[in-house]
């Protein structure tokens, strides 16, 4: 749709839609619309200064475009795409705020990392407590990257409280993905911690890095399973496997983006972030290629040996820490199909009329 509206009105209209006006006008104005300016040919410098302010094209009214539809359309999609970037940093921080707040718990404390490649990740954990000594966690790293993963972390967000086993957690987030055809997968952890017996009931669903359990002293225990990704099947089995952790152990869940530090093949990747663990020495580098979440299960009465607290809260390892519209007068321009967002044209006084 195309409307003409007088200057003095711009502050009514949703400052997301395109406008339309003479380069003179917006250069003297300087509105905030995002807007395609008119020039004539002997107004390169003025096309040139608009284009530093803002403006989103400049068109010349000898050589306007053959399909002005179609390029309306085409500026109109991409002005809507980097406004979507420009939403990023706000949907990361508001995606950050989904993360599990700590909770407090006799003996035990949950520690995590988190570090997105981009903005958004595809990697989530979550924990919440079931009853006064059953906590259910998992770690979970959603297929590919970017906004579409980090969507469905979103979706796993909201089955928080909605299940009581690992196994009954893993069923109903796999019949979700399948019965809607998305087309992506998830890996997972997912356990129950008994905060009685120090037992945790663990079940995966095609994850790798497997569990690890580290305890002072002991070489690492590496809870490897086989098991396929949700969805992938109706028919997924899961399979619940047990464990008690003792006196000064950590029960340890990590996104295969930790083994990205690490050179080697994926053994030898595995390895040294087994090591690096075990020294309280994981160091994540500033920019990754893939996500990173790593959530850890500790004693709190590990003594020193305990991960040292980070400026945000305790850390999983050293310094880790949860972080987690044209002035018309001067020639008549026509666009009669709506096939992109409202158009505005400006008409404003730096012309004189004719």
């Amino acid at each position: 749709s195309l409307q003409i509206i007088q200057i003095d009105d711009l502050d009514l209209y949703d400052q997301t839609i395109i406008a339309i006006a003479d380069v003179q006008d917006f250069l003297k104005y300087q509105w905030k619309l995002p807007t395609i300016v008119l020039a004539f040919e002997h107004e390169g410098a003025a096309l040139a200064q608009a284009w530093e302010q803002g403006a989103l094209a400049g068109w010349v009214w000898d050589n306007l475009p053959k399909n002005p539809v179609h390029s309306l359309f085409k500026i109109d999609a991409q002005y809507k795409r980097n406004q979507d970037s420009r939403d990023l940093p706000s949907a990361a921080e508001l995606q950050k705020r989904l993360l599990p707040n700590p909770i407090e718990l006799p003996n035990y404390q949950f520690e995590s990392f988190f570090q997105p490649s981009a903005y958004l990740s595809g990697d989530w954990y979550d924990y919440w407590k079931l009853n006064d000594h059953e906590v259910l966690f998992y770690l979970a790293d959603v297929s590919g990257h970017g906004v579409t993963s980090s969507l469905l972390t979103s979706w796993m967000a909201a089955f928080h409280g909605r299940s009581k086993t690992p196994s009954q957690l893993i069923q109903k987030l796999n019949a979700m993905l399948v019965q809607e055809n998305i087309e992506k997968h998830i890996t997972m952890v997912a356990g129950t911690l008994n905060l009685k017996t120090n037992t945790v009931c663990w079940s995966s669903a095609g994850h790798y890095p497997p569990p690890i359990i580290l305890e002072q002293n002991q070489p690492p225990k590496i809870l490897t399973t086989s098991s396929f990704p949700l969805g992938l099947t109706e028919d997924l089995e899961v399979e619940e496997h047990h464990c008690v952790l003792s006196h000064h152990s950590r029960f340890i869940l990590c996104s295969d983006g930790a083994l990205e530090p690490f050179d080697g093949g994926l053994n030898d990747q595995f390895n040294q972030l087994v090591e690096h663990l075990q020294n309280d020495s994981f160091q994540a580098p500033d920019h990754v290629a893939d996500d990173i979440a790593i959530l850890s299960i500790c004693l709190v009465f590990f003594g020193p040996w305990l991960a040292r607290p980070g400026p945000a809260g305790p850390g999983l390892t050293k310094g880790l820490s949860m972080r987690i519209g044209a002035d018309l007068h001067k020639h008549e321009l026509f666009i009669e199909k709506r096939c992109f967002s409202p158009i505005l044209v400006v008409s404003g006084p730096s012309r004189p009329q004719k």
